[in-house]
């Protein structure tokens, strides 16, 4: 796998609409979106590393950090094979990686980080409601149990935040994540084109 990788980080807790986000830019010419849960699921549940996941997803749990980069370094390099990601052209959106500071050390050497996005808001309520709702509508058996997504948000306020502290605080933006999700992008792409410009393939050169 080439590295480093030219890559934007979206971050934010559990249904604060990453996915929605990194969904619109990856249909961006010059854009590759990469959601770690997308990767996860579409795991073989009868595989280890499928049975793996269902250990700690069920518990709102974090999978272990070398468990994560593994799969995740061999993801990309399956996106790379099939030309679905091009590095010297595209932009890596990363969406939930990397969830804790051992994660980000470990990623650190095979990513060149141009932009961190941190999406906020103020009251979960809404989003433990959005989490329920798109369970029932995606079929996300982990989303289902509010006492798991009470959990999540525990363990991304006590690990995966620190994240935050390992990258230069000049490199993050932070995005209101409430309102029209057009608008929310707009703010997103204000942030992160001028970090890229020059740095990938067009249409940032």
């Amino acid at each position: 796998m080439p590295t480093p990788l030219k890559t934007v980080l979206l971050f934010g807790q559990p249904g604060v609409g990453k996915g929605t986000q990194g969904k619109i830019l990856g249909t961006v010419p010059g854009f590759v979106h990469l959601a770690t849960g997308d990767m996860f699921r579409g795991l073989d549940r009868e595989s280890e590393l499928g049975q793996e996941f269902i250990r700690y997803s069920t518990q709102g749990l974090l999978v272990p950090d070398n468990l994560t980069i593994r799969l995740w370094r061999q993801y990309v390099q399956g996106l790379i094979d099939t030309n679905q990601y091009r590095p010297d052209n595209d932009l890596l959106v990363l969406d939930g990686i990397p969830r804790s500071a051992g994660q980000a050390a470990m990623i650190d050497e095979h990513i060149d980080v141009l932009r961190v996005i941190h999406l906020t808001c103020s009251d979960i309520e809404p989003l433990i409601e959005r989490i329920k709702r798109r369970a029932i509508h995606s079929g996300r058996p982990d989303d289902a149990d509010e006492k798991v997504i009470r959990r999540r948000m525990e363990v991304y306020h006590q690990e995966t935040s620190t994240v935050l502290d390992f990258y230069d605080e000049a490199m993050v933006a932070t995005v209101d994540a409430v309102g029209l999700p057009g608008e929310i992008l707009m703010h997103i792409l204000n942030e992160i084109i001028p970090a890229a410009r020059g740095q990938v393939g067009n249409p940032f050169g």
